[in-house]
């Protein structure tokens, strides 16, 4: 795992090496074990490794053929590295790296070679001979890559903070990408929050030459056409599927271990690991001293059943508060979450682990968010629509009348719905501002286009994405939104500002591809996750099974109103000078948290405060 950087396009820069250099010394969190700069004809890599698989120096990178054709920098890791160095007997390997496979796969079969990968990754790779790039990341975009154009050239990183330290893109916020982020705590691929600056889709690379600059997606969910109506039959293919994702994560020449919460997901992950080495291994659970809160109890369970070797860190709120400012310093993009990241893998990292195992993904791929249910029931409920939209609008009124609070404000929404399809009612369910609220908050009449619907659009109109079953049709549209853009780029961010890598089974492509095509009523009969629990029901302790849904979540509620309550005032103070936002409304908003109105709760505030943190550490015009 490592952090990449380049610029293509050297004709108008006499200081492109010197630039490649800041970048990668931007993203040194990355890599701590390695670094290097290769120069071409037309192109600069730079590169800094943490050294995970063949930790030898001469798998250090930029890596280069033998003849100096190709180079390529790589950050991830390919699961299934040795089945493809296996196709690859005419090369000479000098070393044992998953990188140096890539590397000839790619001089071998050049992007086809993706079809074989299985793995996590962004790379570039030169061709100097023909003065081509490729820049590429991994089916559902786990590992980051951002580019830019900026004075004819193109620049590509790991995180957007190495793109601004090249000193050719102005760290200017993005006026479209501000409104994505009120709406939805994030901001959806390609855009980012500042202008010029995109993140490649994940399941997609671009071609760069002096004549072309082109982008070819390679991947979709629903690329199997693999269908199973035998409970029984499904039931062994998913813990075939899952076993194996898991067992392909564990290759690692460095100490490594597992989040574990006590959920469903990460129970689960340390339980196939138990089984199939067959040994104790290392099991990491962050709590405080606060039972509403604390997970401890269900992670001891599975510790004990599993015997793994536990580490149960305990922190104080104050232990946590005095390292949030450090937490919001670390993120690359703002976000509405990821301090709960930051410090999970700061302390995984203290224990001397460079790799650890997540539960990430589960819930997208088998169902287990409430909008898995919410969704189908609403559109069972269609004949509402039939209702003149005044009469729809007196009932969401009443609703919101007598059952203050966000979801109601929601409901009259969708009340007010053209549609009550997945297109209409899902941009809807995973708002954390409503439209009245941005527009006030930024003083606009109209808002641009949501990125939500606009994304699930494009999904529409694919036949494939059709004929999936609605649960999967609803994963889809999670991974390509909540998941990538919120999820995964948090934990990128979050624990590579520690050096810890994290691998995520549950998004192995293949289980994915299976996962989107099983039937409704199979994967979700009753109740959340029903099918993965079922197809490892001799694995799961009961109580595991049966315990409410919590996450590692921490009582903001709480510290805004007290102990954060300046913190969080300076930095809306600070949004207020910026330009950007309406004064009157940030103090209406902060007004209303403070005295509990139900309409605005702590995740309704706290991204405007992240955001202003970003935007003071980042210098952002």
């Amino acid at each position: 795992m490592c952090g990449i950087a380049g610029i293509y396009g050297l004709e108008n820069l006499d200081d492109a090496r010197d630039r490649v250099e800041k970048m990668t010394a931007k993203i040194s969190h990355r890599g701590p074990d390695a670094e290097g700069i290769y120069a071409g004809k037309n192109a600069i890599l730079g590169h800094r490794r943490l050294s995970i698989i063949d930790i030898n120096p001469s798998s250090n990178q930029p890596f280069s053929s033998l003849d100096g054709r190709y180079t390529m920098v790589y950050n991830g890791e390919l699961y299934n590295y040795r089945d493809i160095k296996s196709q690859l007997s005419d090369h000479d390997f000098r070393t044992d790296s998953d990188t140096e496979v890539v590397l000839a796969a790619f001089m071998k079969w050049g992007m086809k070679a993706l079809q074989l990968f299985n793995g996590m990754f962004a790379f570039a790779f030169w061709d100097n001979q023909e003065e081509k790039l490729w820049i590429g990341r991994d089916r559902l975009g786990i590992k980051p890559l951002y580019y830019a154009n900026a004075a004819q050239s193109v620049l590509f990183a790991s995180e957007i903070r190495s793109i601004l330290a090249s000193g050719l893109v102005k760290p200017k916020l993005d006026d479209t990408s501000l409104v994505d982020y009120l709406r939805y705590q994030t901001v959806h691929a390609p855009k980012t929050m500042i202008e010029g600056v995109f993140m490649l889709n994940p399941g997609c690379y671009v071609q760069v030459s002096d004549t072309d600059f082109k982008e070819v997606e390679y991947w979709k969910p629903w690329q199997s056409y693999h269908f199973d109506s035998d409970p029984v039959i499904v039931q062994k293919n998913i813990r075939e599927k899952v076993t194996k994702a898991v067992d392909l994560r564990l290759v690692s020449d460095v100490p490594f271990g597992a989040f574990l919460s006590g959920g469903i997901d990460s129970s689960l992950i340390v339980g196939i690991i138990a089984e199939r080495l067959g040994k104790s291994i290392d099991t990491f659970n962050v709590s405080f001293d606060d039972s509403a809160f604390s997970e401890a109890i269900y992670a001891r369970t599975v510790a004990k059943k599993f015997n793994s070797n536990h580490h149960e860190i305990q922190l104080s709120p104050n232990d946590l508060l005095e390292a949030l400012p450090e937490a919001l310093a670390a993120m690359d993009h703002p976000s509405g979450d990821g301090p709960n990241t930051w410090i999970v893998s700061r302390e995984t990292k203290k224990q001397g682990i460079s790799m650890a195992l997540s539960g990430l993904g589960g819930d997208e791929v088998f169902a287990g968010y409430d909008v898995f249910t919410r969704i189908p029931y609403v559109a069972e409920h269609n004949w509402i629509l039939s209702f003149p939209k005044p009469l729809r609008a007196l009932i969401g009124n009443l609703l919101r009348t007598a059952k203050p609070g966000f979801q109601s404000a929601k409901t009259k929404e969708i009340l007010l719905s053209d549609y009550f399809d997945l297109q209409h009612l899902y941009p809807v369910f995973r708002k954390v501002l409503l439209d009245d609220s941005v527009s006030k908050l930024l003083r606009k009449k109209s808002l641009s286009s949501n990125n939500v619907f606009d994304t699930i659009q494009s999904l529409e109109q694919y036949n494939e994405f059709g004929a999936l079953p609605t649960l999967g049709r609803i994963g889809i549209a999670e991974m390509a939104t909540y998941m990538q853009n919120v999820l995964l780029r948090d934990t990128d961010q979050m624990s590579m500002a520690h050096a810890l890598e994290v691998r995520v089974p549950f998004l192995d492509h293949e289980l994915v591809e299976y996962s989107m095509h099983i039937s409704d009523s199979l994967k979700y009969p009753h109740s959340p996750k029903k099918l993965l629990v079922d197809s490892f029901s001799d694995l799961l302790p009961k109580e595991i099974v049966d315990r409410p849904k919590m996450g590692f979540v921490l009582p903001w509620e709480n510290w805004l109103k007290k102990e954060l309550k300046s913190f969080a005032e300076e930095r809306l103070d600070f949004l207020r000078t910026t330009g950007y936002f309406d004064a009157a409304a940030i103090d209406n908003l902060w007004s209303k948290f403070l005295k509990g109105d139900p309409t605005v709760t702590w995740s309704r505030v706290w991204p405007l405060i992240t955001l202003a943190d970003w935007m003071k550490n980042n210098h952002i015009e």
